[in-house]
């Protein structure tokens, strides 16, 4: 894949991006990310009159426009954020450096359910009656990912900014804080003083990474097909009003220890940044180069599509060459 920026207005970019086949696209890409425009000459106009390789060539353009104007001018224009390798990337560490009743504490209903399967453990959610069969389910948990600034470079820094805005960095404080608290909660304080801590990172040609940390996930929730193969999806509680930074989404599985689990999650998001960059038509980094089950999507799409090896068997030879 190969891009270039041909040209920049007030709300975005026009972008030549020529995909694996050699077949050029001009895409414009605004600053939130919405494709406003997309015109080519190989593949029909409409997704319904093209293959399904035609359709997946060029979702990889689109996606790889977004990528390269968020590498190129660091707008967040990877939509939906949870397809972001580096988001799912700064989760996946997040997880993994959990202590194993931190990781408990957010994803034991996960791994308490997928358990129940198995053993005589009790499920933390019922499986719908729709449901066309219990196996028939994947479960979900949106994660969220937060900044704990004085785990950065800029860490007295963020302590003047948190004063100026009258906010409470006390760790009391920060562990006992909720959106629930209502009113007693100063959005508009840590919303201003986030834009302004980000802001000094990027005057500074630096970055926050270090402080990453995993801030909250929903509840555990499902979807499910139907008896009529119509894909259903339950509600769930949400802890923040954004998009997640990314979703684990796993089958009916046996998940061994919970020890283990965190070790298969940790491979499972590992998996999900291989995906990212395959579907923008991208090999991806060294140590994201492995087999194994990572986004459903994704998968779906390996085993329907001859232009990709089947990413998810261990056994495939020809994955990366």
């Amino acid at each position: 894949m190969i891009a270039d920026i041909k040209k920049e207005t007030d709300r975005g970019f026009g972008l030549q991006v020529v995909d694996n086949t050699g077949v050029e696209h001009k895409i414009g890409v605004l600053h939130n990310g919405e494709i406003n425009s997309h015109l080519q000459d190989e593949y029909p106009d409409k997704a319904a009159k093209r293959s399904d390789e035609g359709n997946e060539y060029v979702e990889q353009a689109r996606r790889f426009a977004q990528y390269y104007v968020y590498c190129e001018q660091g707008y967040d224009t990877m939509k939906p954020r949870r397809i972001h390798p580096e988001r799912i990337n700064a989760v996946r560490v997040a997880i993994a450096e959990l202590t194993e009743s931190e990781f408990e504490q957010h994803f034991g209903d996960l791994y308490r359910q997928l358990r129940s399967y198995d053993s005589s453990t009790d499920r933390v959610v019922e499986i719908p009656s729709a449901a066309s069969s219990p196996d028939s389910v994947l479960y979900r948990k949106n994660v969220y990912l937060g900044l704990d600034p004085f785990e950065t470079e800029f860490s007295e820094e963020a302590e003047a900014i948190a004063t100026r805005h009258g906010l409470d960095l006390s760790p009391d404080r920060l562990d006992t804080m909720s959106l629930d608290d209502g009113d007693t909660v100063n959005l508009d304080g840590w919303t201003a003083a986030s834009r302004e801590l980000g802001a000094l990172a990027d005057a500074a040609d630096s970055d926050l990474s270090d402080g990453l940390q995993l801030a909250g996930v929903s509840s555990l929730h499902m979807a499910y097909l139907d008896n009529r193969g119509a894909e259903h999806v339950t509600d769930a509680a949400e802890p923040f009003d954004r998009e997640p930074d990314t979703r684990i989404e796993l089958p009916v599985m046996d998940v061994g220890s919970l020890a283990e689990f965190q070790d298969y999650v940790n491979h499972n998001l590992a998996c999900q940044v291989r995906d990212a960059f395959i579907r923008m038509g991208l090999e991806p980094p060294e140590p994201f180069r492995i087999l194994g089950y990572g986004d459903f999507e994704a998968a779906e799409q390996y085993k329907r599509l001859e232009m990709y090896p089947n990413y998810i068997d261990p056994e495939e030879e020809h994955a990366f060459v």
